[in-house]
């Protein structure tokens, strides 16, 4: 007898990938401008992106109100049409959390993911019951740990996940690929899937220890190039995924700059300058300075040439 694969199976399986992180656009006035975010999301699809997480930090999740971040979920549902993997990013306090994570459910999101807590004061267990509440609230959707902090350890997301049985994948961000091969493996390498959270400058790296999919901004930029990385990646081929890890190198590093100060700049900028959108960003982001902006637009010119664009 065959089994079929469960959906939370199917999930894990179609959660390894490459996860876009849409911008927020706003209008002129500094509200929302779901228009262009469903155009932009509508753009991701058709260049054959497959997850797509609204109110992830590129998104300016921080920044946002509830209601704006509902209007995000809400418009990336649109947007995909049943085409794509809708995760809708959720965090902030625990009632806000789990109301946020029930109204995903409601608009048509499969999935959750799990902002790292920002709290200052944070123990193991805290951590466990903290993300047992949301995952608890939502049983039908699949949840995502978005894992910033090297202090939780693969034991922890073991746990967790024999508690909830939602718990599918885990986006680790922190920078050590030594520690994220430790904690993968303690915590059930099959048993999630791995996604890099560090974006396409630390794919690569992190492929080799486990992961199998990985978030971008990028690719609101330039689908093809992430999607080229991802296939050279699950491929094995490993010199040609570093020949399109060359061509994302400078706009990533751009972007991890001084702790990441113009995440979200950058990508809004190059944007901006292919006419997709406008370059405003809310505080604590900033509108880069010229300089900078030069160096997008010689990548942009790059990139044409190089047949991304």
């Amino acid at each position: 007898m065959t089994l079929e694969a469960s959906p939370l199976d199917d999930l894990r399986t179609r959660l390894a990938t490459v996860i876009a992180i849409p911008v927020t656009p706003f209008t002129a006035d500094g509200d929302v401008d779901r228009d262009n975010h469903t155009a932009l999301v509508r753009r991701l699809v058709e260049h054959g992106v497959r997850v797509v997480t609204p109110n992830g930090n590129t998104g300016e999740f921080y920044a946002l109100g509830r209601a704006e971040a509902r209007l995000a979920v809400e418009s990336t549902v649109a947007a995909v049409a049943g085409r794509a993997e809708v995760m809708a990013g959720v965090g902030l306090d625990t009632a806000g959390a789990i109301a946020a994570a029930r109204h995903a459910r409601e608009a048509g999101a499969g999935s959750i993911m799990v902002h790292q807590p920002v709290h200052p004061y944070r123990s193991a267990a805290g951590w466990i019951d903290y993300h047992r509440a949301i995952a608890d609230s939502v049983p039908e959707l699949g949840v995502v740990l978005y894992v910033r902090d090297e202090r939780v350890s693969g034991e922890q997301i073991r746990t967790l996940a024999d508690h909830c049985a939602n718990v599918v994948g885990v986006k680790y961000a922190v920078p050590d690929p030594v520690r994220f091969a430790s904690v993968a493996r303690d915590a059930g390498l099959e048993r999630f899937t791995w996604i890099a959270g560090l974006a396409e400058l630390h794919a690569p790296g992190y492929w080799a220890t486990g992961a199998t999919g990985f978030t971008s901004g990028l690719v609101n930029v330039v689908p093809r190039l992430s999607l080229a990385l991802l296939e050279a990646l699950r491929g094995g081929d490993y010199p040609k995924a570093m020949l399109v890890w060359e061509s994302a190198r400078l706009f990533e590093e751009l972007r991890a700059a001084d702790a990441s100060a113009d995440n979200v700049s950058v990508v809004k900028e190059a944007l901006e300058q292919l006419g997709l959108s406008r370059r405003a960003v809310r505080p604590p982001s900033r509108t880069l300075p010229k300089a900078v902006r030069d160096d997008i637009g010689e990548l942009i010119t790059r990139w044409r040439t190089e047949g991304w664009l």
